[in-house]
């Protein structure tokens, strides 16, 4: 890892510890629910998105959604809807937020992919080792994001992006792990993760 990336990394962790500094008891859904009723509209009722490219927010990680909210507000993330909506938001708004769109429930979108496909997807995310960080079922842990059952486009763009090193990446893992894919290998992960219930 380069002296820039440590650099940036270690920033990154101090900016995260002082904004997720709050005990996750501490958040309040509720407030939050108030607070995301502007997500509805790219994002979807309760975090539910029917649009291929926006992100389902619904059942992700607590700390993940913080994470990526800090990360908007930040400017470590760019994005010309969410970047001036994560700008003023406080500390306590990222908890907030998080609070409430973890405990929604997604309904993962229909794909239709054949059970051979499925086959060919579900052994590609163990060769590329993608449940070691998201976990078995796909589900996210911490500040690492669930996979199962989100926007097959959204996958598909952040993997490419992955690839090509122009998506922010905190600590380089995900950069590191999207080199050896091809674009038939992000096609069948996305459509494997997507289809995931």
């Amino acid at each position: 890892m380069s002296l820039t990336k440590i650099v940036t990394a270690h920033a990154v962790a101090g900016l995260l510890a002082t904004a997720l500094s709050y005990p996750a008891l501490a958040a309040d859904a509720a407030a939050g629910m108030q607070k995301a009723q502007v997500c509805v509209a790219c994002h979807g009722a309760e975090g539910i998105s029917s649009n291929p490219t926006v992100p389902s927010l619904a059942g992700q990680p607590a700390q993940f959604i913080a994470t990526q909210l800090l990360m908007f507000r930040e400017g470590k993330r760019k994005d010309a809807q969410m970047s001036p909506f994560a700008a003023n938001l406080t500390n306590t708004d990222l908890n907030n937020l998080a609070a409430y769109f973890t405990t929604q429930k997604l309904t993962p979108p229909t794909t239709g992919v054949d059970a051979t496909a499925t086959q060919a997807g579900a052994r590609l995310s163990q060769q590329y080792n993608c449940v070691q960080c998201h976990g078995p079922a796909l589900l996210g842990q911490q500040h690492i994001p669930r996979l199962a059952g989100q926007q097959r486009d959204y996958l598909k763009t952040q993997l490419r992006g992955f690839k090509a090193s122009t998506r922010f990446d905190m600590d380089g893992q995900m950069t590191s792990a999207a080199q050896p894919l091809s674009e038939a290998d992000i096609d069948m992960l996305a459509n494997y993760f997507s289809g995931m219930r």
